[in-house]
């Protein structure tokens, strides 16, 4: 059976652990040379590792989202040592101040928030774009969220206000570009067992709530989200644009 990503290059960032490193793990396994990111070096230099030793390729710069240089950098380094950029999960997110209501919520906070999960998104399309159509085209996919966009909680307006701009974002570049055959999409996941979601569901009972949740009644394994991703950056979803696919475990829509 042909690999899905044979020949491609794919650039993750968030990739030093949960859904970005199940991804870029993934996407190697599928053929594809990765460019993996984040900030925390010896995770991502690990994770180059284990591509290796299963034959695959990947490539690890550690660095900042927030900032321009290091979106711009991410795509030279993918260009010099793979020849280019057809996929780009934009997944580093920041869960920000939670617990804390707008009134009392420092504006600091709520700009960190900003920073980290839309504008980091905006400054990698503004570099993978015009890498990808100088390749004929490719798949341009951002970690959204059902939260801002299905289901509503208190205290986390920043969150869920970057991760509902993801998903304009999306929109708005699918039909500029589409005609010129890249493909935009934004990935929802529903709760799924990361270091991020173990920062608030880190005891059995919290954890308990969270998979209550879902009508699934189970939190995701970082694996199963990066199955979407992968359906989302192959030909697999060639008539695919423009979308927010829900990978939630029936969150949005369960009310038992």
């Amino acid at each position: 059976m042909a690999l899905l990503l044979s020949g491609k290059v794919a650039i993750v960032t968030g990739a030093s652990s949960g859904i970005g490193r199940a991804t870029a793990a993934l996407f190697a396994r599928e053929g594809a040379s990765v460019v993996v990111a984040g900030r925390r070096r010896a995770a991502l230099d690990a994770l180059v590792s284990e591509i290796a030793e299963r034959g695959g390729r990947a490539t690890a710069l550690a660095g900042d989202v927030t900032h321009e240089d290091f979106a711009a950098a991410l795509v030279e380094r993918a260009t010099s040592e793979f020849g280019g950029v057809d996929v780009a999960l934009n997944n580093a997110a920041t869960l920000g101040d939670l617990g804390v209501s707008v009134p009392d919520l420092e504006r600091s906070k709520w700009d960190e928030t900003l920073a980290t999960n839309l504008t980091s998104a905006f400054l990698g399309a503004k570099h993978q774009i015009p890498a990808m159509l100088k390749r004929g085209g490719g798949s341009l996919i951002f970690t959204s969220s059902f939260v801002g966009h299905t289901v509503g909680f208190p205290q986390m307006a920043p969150y869920a206000a970057t991760k509902a701009a993801l998903i304009g974002l999306t929109q708005a570049l699918a039909a500029e570009y589409g005609s010129r055959n890249l493909r935009v999409n934004a990935l929802l996941p529903g709760g799924t067992d990361t270091p991020m979601t173990r920062t608030f569901a880190d005891k059995p009972d919290a954890v308990a709530a969270v998979e209550g949740l879902h009508a699934l009644k189970r939190l995701a394994a970082p694996e199963e989200i990066a199955k979407s991703a992968l359906y989302l950056a192959s030909d697999l979803s060639s008539f695919t644009t423009g979308t927010a696919l829900l990978a939630d475990g029936g969150v949005s829509i369960n009310r038992t």
